[in-house]
């Protein structure tokens, strides 16, 4: 399988050089590492070149923290364009929905305004570069994103652990735009509605890790194999077999991100 979210220059360097090369022998071919920030990226691309093949970066700004300077955007745009040929997507790249839910918690403003020009700088270097975007866009952001990939005429969008209005739903189904679910799929009956209809060829599985998650994976590190615990959730939840919901949603996310599926992922 695939892990088709992680955060791979989170862990560290200790914890990867255990986990990496165990990988093959728990059925896991290789895994989407996205980024944060200018240095976030750098760190995925060694990660990467120290595992060709298996490691696949992505590289963003992740919209949930401080807000870059121009000369640190633009810095990052063109580090970005400059490594284009070594990542898979653009990403994770989004809305601040955590942040903003936060502050405003607390009685602060929050401008949004900022943090879409940001996004849409990204975009627009993802459409020139013609690469797939990771989009950290829940609840009601998953609108405004949606607006934004449309006016770039990006069709292939990745919202990674995605949850959302029903207007955003129908209208990401109706763009054709991918999703993926993490192990709280096991647990969480709010995913487990939206995984009953989203469309099975528009559906990954992730891990977002380290994130931690909770039900029977309550205290255990976040690891890459998880997502096989992910496929036997959502094929049961669509009616398949566990290695049924393996093949397709491995087969889904190499078509999305382009990678190879026989033997070795290139």
């Amino acid at each position: 399988m695939i892990d088709a979210h992680i955060h791979l220059e989170q862990y560290a360097e200790a914890e990867l050089k255990k986990m990496l090369p165990g990988l093959p022998g728990q059925d896991i071919k290789s895994l989407v590492a996205v980024s944060m920030n200018l240095d976030s990226c750098i760190r995925t691309l060694a990660i990467a070149a120290q595992y060709p093949g298996q490691v696949k970066p992505a590289f963003g700004f992740h919209p949930e923290q401080a807000l870059p300077p121009e000369s640190a955007l633009e810095a990052l745009l063109d580090w970005i364009s400059r490594h284009a040929e070594a990542m898979v997507a653009v990403g994770e790249i989004g809305l601040p929905y955590y942040s903003r839910a936060e502050a405003l918690a607390r009685g602060q403003a929050f401008e949004m305004e900022p943090y879409i020009r940001v996004l849409d700088a990204q975009l627009a270097l993802a459409a020139r570069l013609d690469k797939p975007v990771v989009l950290h866009a829940v609840h009601e952001d998953a609108l405004a994103a949606c607006d934004l990939l449309e006016k770039h005429g990006i069709t292939r969008a990745h919202f990674h652990w995605f949850k959302g209005p029903e207007e955003a739903v129908v209208r990401m189904i109706e763009r054709g735009y991918h999703i993926s679910f993490t192990p709280d799929i096991v647990y969480e009956p709010e995913i487990q509605e939206l995984a009953r209809r989203y469309p099975p060829g528009l559906v990954m599985a992730e891990t977002d890790g380290p994130w931690p998650f909770e039900g029977p994976f309550a205290g255990r590190p976040t690891h890459p194999a998880m997502i096989h615990d992910v496929a036997a959730a959502w094929g049961a939840l669509q009616g398949y077999s566990a290695a049924q919901a393996e093949a397709m949603l491995t087969a889904n996310t190499a078509r999305f991100y382009q990678l190879q599926t026989g033997g070795a992922i290139g």
